[in-house]
């Protein structure tokens, strides 16, 4: 039995293949009477029908359940076929879905394929490169002394240089920070990296720098400006206690260290190598400090600059070249370490970095510049990074002596419009607060005490770090050297000599009377020696030490006090960017 389907418009729908049951046989319906086209197999308009083959004869067909089939669209048009044709081959699973798909979905597919065989070629990816640090190791540490004592282990001495010509310095004032990396195994404690500040945002002008409150100070508190100007100086010398006698023991204490200056420019504690001397004086000093060029040369130039002389302005602007030269020559040779020329400790490089810095405030010589920046670098870069102080070597625990030289040198580098680290001030800070006793009126060596040379240093560096004159401590501190009076230590009476200058009042008098008398009775009046002070002077370790030269420079110094720094308390309150 045949079954026939029907649309619902009567029409014999198409079944699809995918729908049809093996034995259905579907009867196409003729096309709609409005077609204007054949069907296919069907003669044209005007061409001879041909003859039709015989119907073939079927048997009975028995139905099967039709599949679920969707509903064909009307617009398709049927059209007669056999069963013959219906079973065909079909078309590929994959031609039927190209030819059913959409352009723009197989371009879509074809680049998503492409793209996904890029993604799968990866580059070998470099490897990072690992970072490199340049150590610097710390010097042998050497046995512990107080100023300048005796049997001190120094560097080997390397060969001599010819420094008889000044060496060429840079021009430029540029100096680029060096971070140092250091073996120390306490470098955690505290970062070492430091930013630089600027105290000032240029270099002050040179008419500024003297005469009125400049990068030198000028008129302001601890300045510099009673140095060079003549009736300054005058007024400063007859109102602080100075006279024609002091005035004219400078002079002939600078003579003496002129005469014992060395042919390349430097000075030596040891007066036997001295070609002018050739020993004729005594007490000089041929082992130990006695190689310590960096500190010799540093300590015969200080004076020079005390009493307003340098190689631009003074009578002896070529000597003093030559030794400032030899001086910048050393730390421009040592990237910032001026000492290690046969020998030399942090206190020579304090002592280098008071000198270079003074020098370049005092003269605006650009050439000056980059020594004395690298000399104040290499001074910050060595603070123990824990406690904050100095001692031999750098970033050793600290002592009150080396301290105190490291920090008049940073102050003297401030004063100059050079760079220093408000880090460095503050962990020197700290220093003091762990050797001080008596909340601050005396100070020890390395551990809390009331030695009196730690303690005048100690009370000092309070001053230029911001102490009030009326400060408790500071003031039974005062009152505590002032009883003691002038000694035969001239390191002792150094530091009091300016602690009591600064304060002035009654105790100034008295301080001032004792020690100018001392000073004027012990110098020398006789032969090669004249003009200089040891013996009557020669108490503490340091004149046993460094000798001659040594005592001669602090004894000029310590008469020179009238006008070499102005009073701190006289005219206003310590400078902001350098307390505590």
């Amino acid at each position: 039995m045949l079954r026939r389907r029907r649309s619902i418009d009567g029409r014999s729908p198409v079944i699809p293949a995918r729908h049809r049951g093996r034995n259905d046989v579907v009867i196409m319906a003729s096309p709609p009477p409005d077609s204007g086209h054949p069907s296919p197999g069907q003669p044209g308009p005007g061409q001879p029908v041909p003859p039709q083959p015989p119907a073939a004869k079927t048997g009975p067909v028995i139905p099967r359940p039709p599949a679920a089939a969707p509903a064909v669209p009307a617009a398709a048009a049927p059209t007669a076929t056999s069963v013959a044709q219906i079973e065909a081959p079909r078309r590929s699973a994959l031609s039927g879905l190209f030819s059913q798909t959409p352009a723009w979905l197989v371009s879509m597919l074809v680049h998503v394929i492409v793209l996904l065989s890029m993604a799968l070629v990866v580059n070998e990816v470099p490897k990072p490169e690992t970072p490199r640090l340049i150590t610097a190791s710390a010097p042998e540490v050497e046995e512990n002394f107080e100023e300048f004592e005796d049997e001190v282990p120094q560097d080997d001495p390397g060969p001599e240089q010819d420094m008889t010509d000044i060496v060429a310095l840079p021009e430029s004032n540029n100096v680029e920070t060096v971070q140092v990396v250091s073996s120390a195994d306490d470098l955690d404690a505290t970062p070492i990296s430091v930013e630089l500040a600027d105290f000032g945002s240029e270099t002050a002008p040179s008419s500024d720098l003297l005469s009125s409150v400049g990068a030198a100070g000028g008129k302001a508190a601890g300045g510099l400006g009673g140095r060079t100007d003549t009736k300054m100086r005058e007024q400063l010398i007859q109102t602080g206690g100075g006279n024609k006698q002091t005035e004219a023991a400078v002079e002939s204490g600078l003579k003496w260290i002129l005469q014992h200056q060395m042919p390349d420019g430097g000075w030596t504690f040891n007066l036997k190598a001295c070609p002018s001397c050739n020993g004729q004086c005594s007490h000089g000093i041929d082992k130990s400090h006695g190689l310590d060029r960096c500190g010799a040369t540093a300590m015969a130039l200080l004076p020079f600059l005390g009493r307003g002389y340098t190689h631009k302005d003074g009578p002896h602007k070529k000597q003093f070249e030559a030794g400032i030269g030899f001086l910048a020559s050393m730390t421009v040779k040592g990237q910032g370490k001026a000492y290690g020329l046969g020998g030399g400790t942090m206190y020579s490089q304090g002592l280098a970095g008071i000198v270079l810095s003074e020098s370049y405030a005092m003269t605006q010589d650009k050439r000056l510049a980059v020594p004395a920046q690298l000399s104040l670098n290499y001074i910050m870069a060595a603070q123990d990074p824990a406690g904050g102080g100095w001692r031999y070597a750098p970033r050793q625990p600290g002592d009150t002596s080396a301290v105190g030289w490291q920090l008049m040198a940073l102050k003297s580098g401030h004063m100059a419009f050079l760079k220093v680290s408000p880090l460095t001030i503050k962990k020197a800070v700290e220093f003091l607060n762990e050797v001080q006793a008596d909340d601050g009126a005396t100070y020890g060596y390395t551990d809390p005490g009331n030695g009196p040379g730690t303690s005048a240093v100690g009370l000092l560096c309070r001053m230029y770090l911001g102490w009030r004159k009326d400060h408790p401590a500071l003031q039974r501190g005062v009152d505590r050297l002032a009883k003691m009076g002038p000694s035969k230590d001239l390191y002792f009476d150094y530091y009091a000599t300016q602690v009591l200058h600064h304060v002035e009042g009654e105790r100034w008098v008295r301080w001032n009377e004792k020690m100018r008398e001392m000073l004027l009775t012990t110098q020398s009046k006789k032969g090669h020696e004249s003009g200089s002070w040891y013996e009557g002077v020669e108490g503490g370790h340091g004149a046993h030490a460094a000798g001659r030269l040594y005592c001669t420079s602090l004894a000029t110094m310590i008469l020179e006090v009238y006008y070499r720094h102005l009073p701190i308390y006289g005219q206003g309150s310590v400078d902001e960017d350098f307390k505590e």
